[in-house]
């Protein structure tokens, strides 16, 4: 009796020692049949030694047998996880490709270990030392070379190796055992592994090259997503994947001297217009030359696209593209200091009371203390202002006298107007000093020179 295992890198055709090891070989084939190996990894490879599979969770501790498998899907207790190994004394591990079922050991809550659903592969002859202490129950009669790429193989510490090896797909060829009683077959295969595993999958290569289009245009798309991510950081952004309206028009080289109504009026003719804003200087109020138009529907925006492209207006040849601004989606768009900000038409943003930001309902534009049309105060104030606070105009007050003391002693006092005489008065007092000063010392240097022609 056979099967064949369809692995990632190639099919593996087993014969099963069906007469030598009866319940061995049952167990294996009832669990081909209900796909469990089926995407089961080669998670433990040693070079010129085996391959060992069948742990649906890759770790080496997991597993059981079919009739632990029925028995927990019916929720019954008191069925082992393993049953006993059927040793063979002729049986051995002696040629490349003997497959033998792992017996566990003994584990907590179990009298003694046993085989469950794990089996290994040998990938070399003369491996004696295994005989007596794993069961074998088939060998490899077609796919060696699939084994050769097996033990190449890169592996970590481990064992495990760094690219997934696969178990696609097992078709059992022969079956000659009854299904058990309660045994479940499912409709389909499963299509993801359990392990969850982050390894190099399967079908993927890590030395592949792109062509240079896709693999620069995969670098635009990274450059973009790590810019998105930094405006979303700084907050010019909602948030990094957002994307613009598609329904917004972009018209740019205008003559300073177009209006807004002026450029409704003109595209109107393509549909309804729910808005239409020239940007202008936030002090000036001069036209910046740009504009964006939104209309109700994304069809009426891509008609006025094609047909408005380098049409003349006022002197001048426009511009037009779709807008890939998202200032929209908060609410506002111009900064003219004659119109203000204004809220969507459409009653989209917390502007015109609809809730949600960003175009999304589920978020909330980030606020800010004392955002709003508050006047500044030319002192600091309090960090929260309480109303009715009897004590606020006494502490302004002991702030004030505060600052006018700090301000007399970093300052030198300043002249007074009527003083210019008390000045003078000071300046010809300190001369008299000084000629005192001087007078002194010439009558002390003549009696010097008298005591000395005595």
């Amino acid at each position: 009796m056979s099967l064949l295992l369809e692995t990632s890198l190639g099919d593996i055709v087993i014969d099963l020692e069906v007469d030598s090891c009866p319940k061995t070989c049952e167990n294996f084939l009832k669990l081909c049949k209900v796909y469990y190996y089926n995407l089961n990894a080669f998670f433990n490879v040693s070079k010129d030694f085996l391959a060992q599979a069948g742990d649906p969770t890759a770790t080496g501790t997991g597993g059981e047998s079919v009739w632990s498998l029925i028995a927990s899907q019916k929720g019954t207790q008191g069925v082992p996880r393993y049953f006993t190994p059927e040793i063979v004394p002729r049986l051995k591990h002696a040629e490349k490709g003997t497959v033998s079922m792992a017996v566990a050991p003994s584990i907590e809550g179990q009298p003694e270990g046993g085989c469950g659903s794990q089996f290994f592969i040998t990938l070399s002859d003369g491996i004696e030392y295994l005989d007596g202490k794993h069961a074998v129950f088939g060998h490899v009669v077609e796919g060696l070379d699939t084994l050769d790429k097996i033990n190449e193989v890169f592996v970590d510490q481990g064992g495990r190796p760094f690219k997934d090896i696969r178990i696609r797909h097992v078709v059992v060829l022969e079956d000659p055992f009854p299904d058990p009683l309660g045994l479940v077959v499912p409709e389909s295969p499963p299509t993801r592994p359990q392990d969850n595993s982050t390894r190099i999958a399967e079908d993927e290569n890590p030395l592949e090259e792109l062509p240079e289009e896709e693999a620069e245009k995969q670098r635009r798309e990274q450059a973009a997503a790590a810019s998105a991510l930094t405006l979303e950081m700084v907050g010019d952004l909602p948030f990094a994947n957002v994307r613009p309206p598609e329904n917004v028009l972009f018209v740019c080289k205008l003559n300073a001297v177009t209006r807004d109504e002026d450029l409704e009026l003109i595209f109107s003719r393509f549909g309804q217009i729910m808005s239409c804003q020239v940007i202008r200087d936030k002090k000036t109020g001069d036209s910046l030359q740009y504009a964006f138009i939104e209309f109700d529907k994304r069809e009426d925006a891509e008609q006025a696209y094609f047909k408005m492209q380098n049409v003349l207006v006022d002197d001048r040849r426009i511009w037009v593209d779709f807008s890939q601004s998202v200032a929209r989606l908060n609410t506002s768009w111009s900064n003219n200091p004659v119109r203000g900000n204004q809220g969507s038409h459409r009653g989209r943003g917390r502007a015109a009371g609809g809730g949600g930001f960003g175009g999304r309902d589920d978020l909330e534009a980030t606020g800010r203390y004392r955002e709003g049309g508050r006047e500044r105060s030319p002192s600091y104030g309090m960090v929260f202002d309480i109303a009715g606070d009897r004590g606020s105009s006494r502490r302004n007050r002991d702030r004030d006298d505060g600052q006018r003391r700090r301000r007399s002693r970093s300052r030198s006092p300043l002249p007074h107007r009527n003083d210019g005489g008390r000045r003078e008065r000071r300046r010809s007092r300190s001369r008299d000093a000084d000629h005192r000063r001087r007078g002194g010392s010439r009558e002390r240097h003549r009696d010097y020179d008298r005591d000395r022609r005595r």
